[in-house]
């Protein structure tokens, strides 16, 4: 109501109270934003891992066991320490990592590594000058012309969640795919990016055939190099849109969050629902959301909505149709958008605290 108000009488109505209180909470975020960069260098220089490994140690002997500079390193510990990202004793000098604190910065195969988000985090901030443009235009901003970060962020940030998830009880959820999946089966994953999705299931089905699609031809090369370094052979990566990746009689195709970026997720669903058997599967894993805005006015609805307005919307809106999704679509919508494409089963069959695990057959 008070921003109906002149300027003066908007400056009149302020409750000092809660100004005080809002501005308190505005330095916090702002500590949180400029401390992703030192979570980047630490993670960059191998900062977390070497503090993991020495304990309590201080400034001096974590720059000899890090190879790193004693000052430069010395204020990073301090920043570190009064974010709470790790711990300190203040009157003698020392610095170690709890283990909750290693599980989400310095453990690599820790599901709840978080280090590798924040080099999306940077991206975004790269990106303002295309959003701003955006915004005025009403263009989008296709996946490509974002930052190089943003790749290899979201990367890492969704392999560890696949590796913990994926295999050991994603695919078990769906109706009889897993068996297929043993005997043999051939597998499209659409919108692949870096093929981490499609490396793990390559890697626990070695008689089943794998090919990732994904427009964006630079995440096809890294692909085909992480599967190289795996060794996978029951392997292939192709540059494709979903509305018309090649393949027919697919066993199952899946789309690990990404068919709320596409331009026309109906007109994805409508090809994917042609190219799999009668009896095939579609497994989609999109973000956590609810159904409204009310159900998302939480943490993670923050972050999902956050990302979607940099990344997800633009994405969509530089393509066909550009219906725009958006990461907080809900359960609801994207039945509708699945039924459109002509799927007639539609269920959750899993969920974690941040994904929805949807099966749709034809």
């Amino acid at each position: 109501m008070n921003s109906t108000l002149e300027p003066q009488e908007r400056r009149t109505a302020i409750r000092p109270d809660l100004l005080e209180a809002f501005a308190g909470k505005m330095m916090v975020e702002m500590g949180a934003a400029v401390s992703g960069a030192l979570t980047i260098l630490g993670d960059r220089l191998g900062i977390y891992e070497a503090l993991a490994k020495a304990g309590p140690t201080s400034s001096e002997g974590l720059a000899k066991a890090a190879g790193l500079d004693e000052r430069y390193l010395r204020e990073w510990l301090h920043a570190q320490a009064a974010s709470g990202y790790i711990d300190c004793d203040p009157d003698k000098g020392l610095f170690w990592m709890n283990p909750e604190q290693i599980a989400v910065f310095a453990d690599p195969e820790s599901t709840l590594l978080m280090s590798a988000g924040f080099y999306s985090i940077s991206a975004v901030y790269h990106d303002v000058p295309l959003l701003e443009a955006a915004f005025r235009s009403g263009k989008g901003v296709a996946w490509a012309e974002h930052h190089s970060c943003l790749f290899c962020g979201t990367e890492r940030f969704f392999r560890a969640g696949y590796r913990e998830n994926l295999v050991p009880s994603w695919i078990p959820s769906l109706d009889g795919v897993e068996a297929k999946l043993i005997a043999g089966a051939k597998v499209a994953d659409v919108g692949c990016g870096h093929g981490a999705s499609t490396v793990l299931m390559a890697k626990a089905y070695p008689k089943s055939h794998f090919i990732g699609f994904d427009l964006h031809e630079e995440s096809i090369k890294v692909a085909r190099e992480r599967a190289a370094e795996e060794g996978v052979a029951n392997i292939e990566f192709q540059v494709g849109t979903a509305k018309a990746f090649p393949g027919k009689d697919y066993d199952l195709v899946t789309v690990f969050d990404a068919l709320h970026d596409m331009g026309d997720p109906v007109g994805a669903s409508v090809h994917i629902r042609e190219s799999l058997k009668p009896d095939g599967t579609w497994m989609i894993v999109e973000p956590m959301a609810g159904d409204t805005l009310a159900e998302n006015l939480n943490p993670l609805g923050r972050l999902y909505y956050s990302f979607s307005t940099m990344v997800c919307t633009p994405g969509s809106r530089s393509q066909e149709v550009g219906l725009a999704l958006g990461a907080q679509a809900g359960e609801k919508r994207l039945r509708a958008v699945v039924e459109e494409g002509g799927f007639t089963r539609f269920r959750r069959a899993a969920a974690t605290a941040v994904n929805l695990i949807l099966e749709a057959r034809p």
